[in-house]
């Protein structure tokens, strides 16, 4: 599969989501690590268009990249307008990419209505655009925007530009489904019927305005396609483009392609969350192969068939994506979800087989008040921990106090001297001594977790270095009255090395909090 192309556009469409905004740092170090990924062509952005994607071509030159060509992305030429006199495609030429992909209008609608000029004055504006840029000795790709409602309104002038960009000169031909309506049966009847007509390769580039971006991708694929265009993570404009990290694993593992090296697919999990991180988006759990969830198994029947045979629910080895199997505990949990879970832990000798169904009753009651501990397994384990003989707390609570005080200070410079104190008062036993302490926070949350490490530093150096991270509250079950909820509170540690969760659950929110702050620390003081 030599001839067939990844093309990335996360650094130039995938910006154009809502909440996302590279840096320029950003969008070299994205480079550098799709580059290691096996990705053919990075579209970089749009050269002229803003300062930042100019400054990204000019530090581009200096990537080292082994796999990639950077592309600079830009428009046809305007109407009535000569390619030399286009400022658009002098910025193209003078950004310095090897590779240049033209957007080129394909709908005699959009022609007419939004470039507001002829059909036939769009055919030249390709065509004059293309072998422009070839006469100055640049690689071009064309996308063919709006193609697919374009086709379906007025076939004869849609494959007409298209031919007329393959014979410009233009390597890739992309077929673009812009507003992300068409179904993939018509992606692949389209896809077959250009195929035959047109000379050079053929692409693809879809929105995921039905939820079939990628589905449709794989119909083109499988209908001749040599080109498939996307963003990691499915980040674009509206719903999304077409998901690059699914496009490479069903290429390469469902159809056969090898498209990227099996150890270059081993990473893709860890480029699913990097370009998250840096793009400073929510990781979705639930994306298929990368996911946190893609591979995470729940319900008893699920989990006891998965401990004897790994594929019993699940379509692929983990592994072979980067991600990794996980079995997790809750209300739906039997038996064999609790042994792995022990297994896990290097719980499994300390629990006798008897205790197993105590212990599955004790989970299922703590989840029936309002915990959950699929996503808080250090809870988990101290709540099996605190069931075996013998095991004794770093600390215990005695008693505890928080007070929240709205007050007026004379010659404050704040809110017309508005102020609202926290202070919280806490008494914890450790190795048989009372500890009593109390410590301000800038809420009653930090108030307490403040008041309590006062409290065990002494005894317990460590805590000083374990920093909360993360502070979710849910509402789980709601009171008759409105506001008397069951609230579960999730707390996400790490003492700078490791990373945990833990979890409350209460009708008082600064009950759950407490009670997922001590987990935390204690879970801390067990680990050490």
């Amino acid at each position: 599969m030599s001839e067939f192309t990844l093309y990335d556009t996360t650094l130039r469409d995938g910006t154009q989501m809502e909440g996302i905004s590279l840096s320029v740092e950003d969008k070299l170090n994205i480079a550098e690590r799709l580059d290691q990924l096996g990705v053919h062509f990075i579209e970089g952005g749009w050269p002229g268009s803003n300062p930042k994607d100019e400054e990204f071509f000019r530090r581009a030159k200096d990537l080292k990249l082994t796999n990639a060509k950077i592309v600079a992305f830009g428009s046809t030429r305007r109407a009535n307008t000569r390619p030399e006199d286009d400022p658009n495609l002098q910025a193209l030429l003078d950004c310095g990419a090897p590779v240049v992909t033209l957007v080129g209008k394909t709908s005699d609608e959009q022609v007419t209505k939004v470039l507001e000029t002829s059909l036939e004055e769009n055919l030249a504006m390709i065509r004059d655009s293309i072998e422009y840029l070839r006469s100055k000795g640049l690689r071009v790709i064309f996308d063919a925007e709006h193609f697919f409602d374009g086709y379906a309104a007025n076939q004869e002038y849609s494959m007409a530009c298209v031919k007329t960009a393959s014979e410009a000169g233009a390597e890739q031909v992309v077929l673009c489904d812009t507003n992300g309506g068409t179904m993939p049966v018509d992606v692949f009847s389209v896809v077959s019927a250009v195929r035959g007509a047109v000379e050079g390769g053929i692409g693809i580039h879809c929105h995921n305005d039905a939820d079939v971006a990628v589905a449709n991708s794989i119909a083109a694929v499988q209908a001749g396609a040599t080109q498939v265009q996307g963003t990691i993570n499915g980040y674009g404009e509206r719903c999304g483009n077409a998901n690059l990290v699914s496009v490479i694993a069903n290429l390469k593992l469902k159809l056969g392609m090898d498209v990227v090296t099996d150890e270059q697919l081993g990473h893709l999990t860890e480029v699913h969350r990097f370009v998250a991180e840096l793009a400073n988006m929510p990781r979705s759990r639930y994306q298929p192969y990368v996911g946190d969830s893609a591979f995470a198994h729940k319900g008893g029947l699920h989990a006891s068939a998965t401990a004897k045979m790994d594929m019993a629910y699940q379509h692929i080895e983990p592994g072979l994506v980067g991600n990794a199997k996980r079995v997790v505990v809750s209300e739906l949990a039997g038996r064999a979800n609790i042994v792995i879970k022990l297994e896990e832990a290097g719980l499994t000798a300390d629990v006798p087989k008897e205790s197993l169904g105590d212990l599955l009753k004790l989970l299922k009651d703590q989840e029936a008040h309002g915990f959950q501990y699929e996503g808080a397994e250090a809870s988990f384990r101290l709540l099996v921990r605190r069931t075996l003989p013998g095991y004794s707390r770093p600390f215990e609570l005695v008693d505890y106090m928080v007070v929240m005080e709205k007050r007026r200070r004379q010659n404050s410079s704040q809110d017309n001297g508005d102020e609202t104190l926290c202070e919280a008062m806490v008494k914890v036993r450790v190795h048989g001594e009372l500890m009593h302490t109390v410590a301000e926070g800038n809420g009653p949350v930090n108030a307490i977790d403040a008041a309590l490490r006062k409290g065990l530093i002494q005894a317990y150096p460590a805590v000083a270095n374990v920093q909360l991270t993360d502070y979710k509250v849910r509402v789980v079950e709601q009171g008759p009255d409105g506001t008397g909820a069951v609230v579960r509170v999730l707390v996400e540690s790490t003492d700078g090395e490791h990373y945990w969760n833990t979890v409350g659950a209460s009708a008082n929110i600064i009950e759950a909090s407490w009670q997922a702050l001590t987990d935390s620390l204690e879970y801390a003081l067990l680990a050490k």
